[in-house]
């Protein structure tokens, strides 16, 4: 019973244990589930002055970025561009909410109506922008394409950012005037003069190598200024290259293939013989050169002149008989047979005029044409059958009929142009007719009716067709390569990365500096998941590792990794040296000269006393010492007469006495002055505004770890 009571007496104490026993538990079942506590960061790409931004809204970015960009743009191009922006759009925003800068309804309508003016789909049929119309359209995207209404969507947000952004960039300027005291002051910098006479001590009298600067000096001077000397975390690696080039075999192979098809051979093929011609006895060019002989490049009909020719071998097949052939020959990364097919007389250039009828399903059709292609031709046919009667009627036709709006303004005309400009069918009827020669001719723009108004200096063109083949390497030479690869990354992993190197005669590339988010490795190009490994937990400092690269494999070795924070004493030593240096240099100019003069100072230091005139602050330049700001404030500080003290200037010590002292003009007003103080300030607001929020901004970027680059 007795510790029963005790018991009941502790209660309290007995449920507080209790309670932290299960805390405990679930505390250490969240730890060994990572996951729980983590799945927030995960998910988050960025946090910008404490606004998320999420994986899934910033990769669904990037996916509508790439369109945008085109394929040619690289994937890190583009969410770079989304990450910039995505910046922008935070930092900015803060401000907006703290100042409560919006866009209204009103102000909306206003911003499409400016944008849209010019928009003809929504005019009405005096010109004018038509808000019904822009409302229907809208109402016709939602209920038709939700794709398109997205799209319509993102546009207007584009609209109301860049006018929330035009609206807080006004307002900075607003605010920043120019008083007339800053006019006065203005004035003054620029008008108020003195004239001096100095000494200048150089600094170059004292040779870099007395002065001894330790790996202390410049770790302190990192210290104390650490702004200039902050870094992102990096890496260092080196680098073999292993390239898939065609080695001499390679090429002579080549060479013997097109050899075949110049002389004629025979063929074996699962038990069946067949017998190929020699290239100069083919008729059918286009399946002999696309399908038979399967050339890198297919067979082009068109003619060609002797400045579209290699420069190697213009001469050569210029000059070559029709049915000639000439090769194999080295041009542009392959081996080749050319055979001139045939020669004709062309004009180098023409001039005409056209009127293009579109239909549905031509290239760069608009959405509201709806003749069909018989319909077009149809109309085509028409036009030309008035124009045969009547030319003068061209221009007209042209403004009612073509939708070639590169040509309407100038009554469907091409001025003078070369040979091969206009796609092959419109080519051929200008080029191969005469002037005065009117047609219709079908591209796969439409159908156009066409009139060659001139044609000048007819010359010898021909017509080539031409066996082309790759320099690429073999299937052996690849294998090769791929062992060669493969040994030495295995060498490599056992012993010294530059002695295997070394053994085998390969060379090493260093690339230092490395950020998480760069994307081209020299000598290699895009190369992302290189760095991104260097970067990984899984990558240690000596590992080696395989890649493929463009037309090969870079074996790589991880040299060092360079923590975020301040620049190494090693890394720095370059900028710092020269700054200790010449601040130690000033202090013993300073310590060895106990005169007060300009003549005793000059005559102790073995040089002259020089003039200059007419220094002002505005432009603190001294004749024969350049730009040295902190003696020209010096001597401003004097009286006329007065000599200065040792100055420790850009480029040496000084000693200034002033000469003369000239002040500005005094003003009756100073409102000009104050006007080019506030155009200073606002021109600046556009490109140094927003770098100077980011700058302060609190920015937590995890794309690197991530790994969504």
């Amino acid at each position: 019973m007795a510790v029963l009571n005790k018991i009941r007496q502790r209660s309290l104490f007995l449920i507080l244990i209790i309670a932290l026993a299960l805390f405990a538990f679930v505390l250490a079942d969240l730890f060994r589930n990572s996951d729980a506590l983590t799945a927030r960061s995960q998910n988050t790409v960025a946090t910008i002055n404490g606004k998320e931004i999420t994986r899934d809204d910033f990769l669904q970015k990037v996916e509508t970025m790439q369109r945008q960009m085109g394929p040619n743009a690289t994937n890190t191009q583009v969410m770079n561009r989304v990450w910039d922006g995505e910046i922008r759009e935070a930092v900015l925003a803060s401000e907006y909410e703290k100042l409560g800068v919006t866009v209204e309804k009103d102000q909306m309508r206003d911003l499409l109506k400016t944008a849209l003016s010019g928009s003809p789909e929504f005019l009405n049929e005096a010109g004018t922008f038509d808000e019904g119309k822009m409302n229907e359209y809208i109402a016709n995207l939602k209920n038709t394409s939700d794709q398109a209404y997205a799209s319509w969507v993102d546009y207007e947000k584009r609209v109301a950012t860049n006018a929330l952004e035009q609206n807080y960039f006004n307002l900075v300027k607003a605010g920043l005037i120019g008083t007339l005291a800053e006019g006065e002051l203005e004035h003054n910098l620029q008008g108020n003069k003195v004239d001096v006479k100095y000494v200048q001590v150089p600094y170059s009298k004292i040779p870099d190598s007395t002065i001894e600067v330790k790996k202390s000096d410049i770790k302190s001077y990192i210290e104390a200024h650490k702004n200039e000397f902050k870094v992102e975390e990096k890496t260092d690696i080196k680098y073999v290259e292993f390239k898939e080039v065609a080695t001499v075999e390679d090429e002579n192979a080549i060479k013997a293939v097109l050899q075949k098809f110049k002389e004629g051979h025979v063929e074996y093929n699962n038990g069946r013989t067949d017998s190929i011609k020699a290239f100069s006895n083919v008729k059918d060019h286009e399946s002999y050169v696309n399908l038979i002989a399967g050339s890198d490049s297919k067979f082009d009909d068109r003619f060609v002149f002797k400045k579209d020719l290699p420069k190697s071998i213009a001469d050569t097949i210029y000059k070559l008989n029709v049915g000639s052939v000439y090769g194999p020959y080295k041009d542009a990364g392959a081996f080749k047979l050319t055979k001139v097919v045939a020669a004709k007389q062309l004009p180098d250039s023409a001039k005409v005029r056209h009127i293009l009828i579109p239909h549905v399903g031509a290239a760069a059709v608009k959405p509201e044409v709806t003749q069909t292609q018989e319909q077009a031709k149809a109309t085509a046919d028409s036009l030309l059958s008035v124009l045969k009667r009547d030319r003068s009627k061209f221009p007209e036709f042209v403004k009612a009929f073509s939708s070639d709006q590169g040509s309407v303004d100038k009554e469907g005309r091409y001025d003078w142009h070369p040979y091969g400009t206009m796609v092959p069918e419109f080519n051929a009827f200008e080029f191969e007719g005469k002037t005065g020669d009117l047609g219709v001719v079908k591209t796969n723009f439409g159908y156009h009716v066409i009139e060659v108004e001139g044609q000048k200096e007819k010359v010898k063109a021909v017509q080539i067709a031409t066996i082309s083949r790759n320099i690429e390497p073999s299937e052996a030479t690849i294998d090769a390569i791929f062992r060669d690869a493969s040994n030495f990354e295995i060498t490599a992993n056992e012993g010294d990365f530059e002695n295997a190197a070394k053994e085998k005669n390969y060379t090493v590339r260093p690339v230092n500096g490395m950020k998480a988010l760069d994307e081209n490795i020299p000598g290699l190009g895009n190369q992302r998941p290189i760095v991104r490994w260097t970067f990984s937990e899984e990558a240690n400092i000596g590992d080696v590792k395989r890649f493929t690269v463009p037309n090969g494999y870079a074996i790589v070795q991880l040299v060092a990794r360079h923590e975020e924070g301040l620049m190494s004493v090693e890394d720095a030593s370059a900028t710092v040296l020269p700054k200790i240096r010449k601040e130690r240099k000033a202090e013993l100019i300073k310590s060895r000269i106990s005169a007060t003069s300009l003549d005793d100072v000059a005559a102790a230091e073995s040089t002259s006393v020089r003039t200059a005139s007419a220094i002002n602050m505005k432009n603190p330049t001294i004749s024969g010492a350049g730009r040295e700001p902190l003696v020209v404030g010096a001597a401003f500080a004097l009286k006329e007469g007065e000599t200065s003290q040792l100055i420790a200037g850009e480029k040496g010590v000084y000693i200034v006495q002033v000469t003369k002292v000239t002040p500005a003009v005094a003003l009756d007003n100073y409102q000009s002055f104050a006007n080019q103080i506030e155009t200073r300030k606002s021109s600046v607001v556009n490109s140094k505004l927003y770098n100077a929020l980011k700058e302060a901004a609190v920015i937590e970027d995890n794309r690197a770890k991530l790994q969504i680059q």
